[in-house]
């Protein structure tokens, strides 16, 4: 929803018709990646603060430093925050803005993805571990090799491989590594390198990972999107071309690649065959949300299907102090998802 619309929302109102409530409201989060481990569900969401950082479309007013990890015995109830899972400080390569993460969970230990700058002001992804889903969590000395961009997501398939899909345009820089190099110029630019309009968009990437989760196996690849017809989503189809946000779930042996569409704010989904894609373009999951972003997550928890995801209500709509939420979502028939409207509207 529109920054300039924000004044005009009656947010009592808005909290009366809206289809779920914040699951915390003692701290500000976003981004949530649920899994079930255990039998819970565990949540890891971006833990938004106001750190006065001026705003601007290469979002550093997302200035988020740390991470808590949230529990809930089931979708229905209260949601526990587990305290301080991660902090910047304890990262040596990481400066700052740790963003959207996830975690997944290979024989009994944990792993903790996330993106943050490096002091060299890009953005690389990193990854930490623990004996425990809720953490604390200790990373790595480096980050990822090989790894750039934002927005992590692990998908791990039926034949246990595991997959990282990751990357975001304008703050995240992935239109700065169209060439394979860091391209610096124009740093206060968000739209500096980006495709035309008439060209292909640009794609989240993913690597399939090292069987101790720490690095890629391969050199990551384009998750192309394509339309009905087979033609890739160009750039200027801003109402169904990936932004970021990217997550991966699987359902009735078919792979749905789900992102958010930024700048037009809707949470959008594609099917395909194979966690590589291609996937086709299937429709939107979620319509815009109180606040500029949308980011999710969808998880199966005793055979129904929740979206995780957030908005800015918590704030009365400020978009960087954000708060998670969760909903059912449903399927049709042929296996698509049912557009859920947050507001009821």
């Amino acid at each position: 929803m529109p920054e300039d619309n924000i004044n005009q929302i009656d947010f009592d109102d808005l909290n009366k018709r809206a289809i779920s409530q914040p699951l915390v409201t003692h701290i500000f989060t976003a981004d949530p990646s649920a899994h079930v481990f255990n039998g819970k569900i565990y949540i890891y969401p971006s833990h938004d603060i106001d750190a006065g950082d001026a705003f601007d479309d290469l979002g550093s007013h997302f200035a988020m430093e740390d991470y808590h990890v949230l529990s809930m015995d089931n979708p229905q109830s209260e949601a526990v925050d587990n305290g301080l899972a991660l902090h910047v400080k304890d990262v040596p390569w990481a400066a700052k803005q740790m963003w959207a993460p996830d975690a997944a969970e290979k024989d009994g230990r944990y792993y903790l993805y996330f993106p943050a700058k490096g002091h060299d002001g890009i953005f690389r992804i990193g990854v930490a571990t623990s004996s425990s889903p809720a953490g604390p969590f200790t990373p790595e000395p480096e980050a990822i090799k090989g790894s750039f961009s934002i927005d992590p997501a692990v998908f791990k398939d039926e034949n246990g491989s595991y997959y990282l899909y990751f990357g975001g345009i304008w703050g995240g820089q992935l239109q700065r590594w169209r060439t394979g190099q860091f391209n610096g110029e124009q740093p206060d630019s968000p739209v500096a390198f980006l495709p035309a309009d008439d060209e292909p968009a640009l794609c989240a990437k993913v690597a399939k990972l090292t069987g101790d989760l720490l690095e890629f196996a391969e050199e990551p690849k384009d998750v192309l999107i394509v339309d009905e017809n087979g033609n890739p989503l160009l750039n200027g189809d801003n109402d169904r071309r990936f932004f970021e946000a990217s997550w991966m779930h699987k359902y009735n042996g078919k792979y749905y690649f789900s992102y958010s569409t930024g700048d037009t704010h809707f949470l959008c989904y594609a099917i395909g065959d194979s966690p590589y894609g291609p996937f086709t373009y299937a429709g939107r999951i979620l319509e815009p949300v109180v606040g500029w972003t949308s980011h999710h997550s969808i998880c199966e928890f005793n055979g129904k299907w929740y979206l995780f995801y957030h908005d800015s209500s918590l704030s009365n709509g400020v978009t960087h102090l954000r708060c998670v939420k969760v909903t059912e979502l449903t399927y049709d028939d042929n296996g698509r998802i049912q557009t859920i409207r947050p507001y009821n509207a």
